[in-house]
């Protein structure tokens, strides 16, 4: 009998004693790399993590597989591109291709391939992407001297793997192992398959849906800003402050209504009518939802009012302006921003009693508002109470606001205190 036959079988309790040898040097540069990963990955919205060392059972299944010769022939560790595996689970679609670019900045990238990428609507094998790297010098362990001295030295060709997946992605990859794969399963009768091709499309769609909103609340959020800048901006002309404080993104992107008819919409519109100057049309569009009378109507409606105010404001409209922040805040006695632009309007109206009672209803609400504290100090100074501006003033600049004319202010008030003297 030939026997190359036998030496030719891999002989799986060496190639168990040799794995197992390795397990606490993988074990610990698997997690310097976790470590690196929660340190430098940077989303909105934090990923969660989950890691391990790939099982001997697994390990010895895949070795006869691929390297059957390799593993027959050698004393030394085969390796495998998923010994260590590291999974990523972001939130949105968008931030799987954020956090691939963040681990190219960060690591060497040997390979990149995503999984489900070639599959038509009717499979249902689960999407991923991994990326390979290689192992980085402040990742290897501490102590390399202990490790040797034990025998272990450092593969060729070492790599980790590193799967990035969305929320749902993932829960569909743990069913579908336990379902499937784990089993060794594969459904042949048609309606199996086709529910499962429906689940997979299901949970594919839900997650391109979230995507679809985060985009939409994201562009909203810029509008936003853009429309409250501008508001600032004439506050601060009419009230004689060059506050830098506020600051928004460049070239915001307009959008597409997101879902036509609905009040998101239509505020989208009107906010977006507001930025390019159109007021006419935007205060149309708020008094139609306004006029609709959404619900629950006391959080929606002071949303909108507070808008309506704000438009109003820009056009001069300052009894409107201020009739709508008001209703703002019978609407939503929480709406802190509400209450400090009504007190914008009367510092504009040199009624500075009641800006300091709007003011303060803010930051008792809020106490955390280093421009409502500046505003307040402005109203506190034209009504010669320089003592109640000055603490007002200090409160700002505790809360970081730096800003030319919170100085002036208090060089002026620093005056009024030397005249006392």
């Amino acid at each position: 009998m030939d026997q190359n036959i036998y030496t030719s079988i891999p002989a799986k309790t060496k190639i168990k004693n040799t794995y197992q040898s390795y397990h606490d040097f993988l074990f610990e540069i698997m997690n310097n790399i976790h470590t690196k990963l929660r340190n430098n990955i940077k989303l909105t919205s934090q990923p969660t993590y989950k890691a391990r060392i790939k099982s001997f059972d697994s390990y010895y299944k895949k070795i006869l597989r691929q390297h059957p010769e390799e593993a027959a022939n050698s004393n030394k560790l085969v390796t495998l591109t998923d010994m260590m595996g590291i999974r990523i689970i972001c939130t949105f679609l968008e931030d799987v291709s954020v956090v691939q670019q963040q681990i190219g900045d960060m690591f060497d990238v040997k390979e990149i391939e995503v999984k489900g990428a070639s599959q038509s609507f009717r499979e249902f094998g689960y999407e991923s992407v991994h990326v390979l790297v290689g192992i980085p010098l402040d990742c290897f362990p501490s102590d390399m001297h202990s490790y040797k001295e034990k025998g272990i030295e450092v593969p060729d060709n070492l790599v980790c793997e590193i799967q990035i997946r969305t929320i749902l992605q993932d829960a569909w990859a743990e069913v579908e192992h336990e379902l499937i794969y784990k089993t060794e399963f594969t459904p042949f009768d048609m309606p199996l398959r086709r529910k499962l091709a429906s689940m997979n499309a299901s949970l594919s769609l839900a997650d391109i849906i979230f995507q679809e909103i985060r985009d939409y609340q994201n562009k909203l959020q810029s509008e936003m800003n853009e429309r409250r800048k501008t508001f600032y901006d004439k506050a601060d002309a009419l009230t004689d402050t060059k506050s830098t404080s506020v600051k928004t993104e460049e070239n915001i992107e307009r959008v597409t209504p997101y879902v036509q008819g609905t009040i998101d919409d239509m505020l989208l519109q009107a906010i977006h009518s507001h930025n390019v100057g159109d007021l006419g049309t935007a205060i149309k569009i708020y008094t139609q939802i306004i006029e609709s009378k959404p619900k629950p109507n006391n959080i929606v409606l002071g949303v909108i009012y507070k808008h309506r105010g704000m438009a109003y404001f820009t056009q001069n409209d300052y009894p409107n302006a201020l009739m709508d922040f008001k209703k703002s805040f019978e609407c939503d006695p929480n709406s802190f921003r509400s209450v400090y632009y009504e007190g914008i309007v009367y510092s504009i109206q040199k009624k500075f009693v009641d800006a300091v009672v709007c003011f303060t209803k803010s930051l008792d609400i809020n106490e955390y508002q280093s421009h409502t504290y500046y505003r307040r100090a402005i109203a506190y100074y034209e009504l010669n109470e320089f003592e109640n501006a000055m603490n007002d003033v200090i409160s700002a600049q505790k809360l970081g606001l730096d800003d030319d004319g919170l100085k002036a202010l208090h060089e002026k008030l620093i005056a009024k205190f030397d005249m006392k003297m």
